[in-house]
């Protein structure tokens, strides 16, 4: 009975995953997009950190810059760029992929572009879904949060980081799109590094924000489909031609 109750449970989760890959693709009907289901992960992390500040429950603090530096001892090393939680981890820069693979258990998408579909958006916040992008010879992390910048009222914050420097990052734009019930919204930027903390970029303001009745208005039984495409930069081309 045991064996059989844990293959039901195995079967049920795979009719849900197909389930919501179409629902995506219903969405995004464009050919060749990959659609990559992305389940969220309560954040261990909203404790004060080195990258997070406390916020007090009846007004809004701003964030301050985040400083890795100033917690490094090897200039070389840079901190766990995984915002779900306090990891104590270092490591150079080339081998931030392989840490978030392996430790974090992070999924990987390759295409130039794909579909982020974010399930139970009901949640209560905090709550992270995230994943990495590859694409154009370069990995970027993609960030879903929702958290509650005034209490009581919880908003999703989304932008992409480059794994690299920001030099690096520069040479790219990224677009962020919603698009349901003959809705669109869009959101294009040049994705920050990695060197910084998403925490500072969701308090600044510096990434596609939604409220919650926003959000509602683009998700389908809880779940959020947005469209990524990353592009490089016509300052970027207009160097590669010169």
């Amino acid at each position: 009975m045991l064996f059989f109750t844990q293959c039901f449970g195995a079967v049920l989760d795979l009719i849900h995953l197909r389930f919501q890959h179409y629902k995506a693709k219903r969405v995004f009907s464009a050919a060749g997009q990959l659609v990559c289901v992305v389940n969220p992960t309560h954040s261990l992390k909203y404790a004060p950190t080195r990258c997070a500040a406390v916020q007090t429950s009846t007004e809004q603090v701003i964030l301050p810059p985040c400083h890795h530096h100033e917690a490094v001892h090897d200039p070389q090393l840079v901190p766990c760029t995984c915002p779900l939680f306090s990891c104590p981890w270092e490591g150079h820069l080339e081998v931030v992929v392989s840490h978030l693979r392996q430790t974090h258990r992070i999924n990987i998408l390759q295409g130039a572009e794909i579909v982020f579909l974010a399930t139970d958006m009901h949640l209560p916040a905090p709550t992270d879904w995230i994943i990495m992008h590859s694409c154009l010879g370069h990995q970027f992390l993609l960030v879903l949060r929702k958290q509650e910048k005034y209490e009581g009222h919880p908003q999703f914050f989304a932008t992409m980081m480059l794994i690299g420097t920001p030099t690096q990052a520069d040479n790219f734009t990224y677009r962020l799109e919603l698009n349901r019930n003959q809705r669109r919204l869009k959101w294009e930027a040049t994705p920050r590094s990695v060197l910084e903390c998403v925490d500072s970029v969701i308090s600044d303001g510096d990434c596609l924000v939604l409220n919650t009745s926003l959000a509602q208005l683009f998700s389908d039984n809880g779940s959020l489909a947005i469209g990524i495409a990353i592009t490089t930069s016509k300052v970027h081309n207009a160097e590669d031609e010169m």
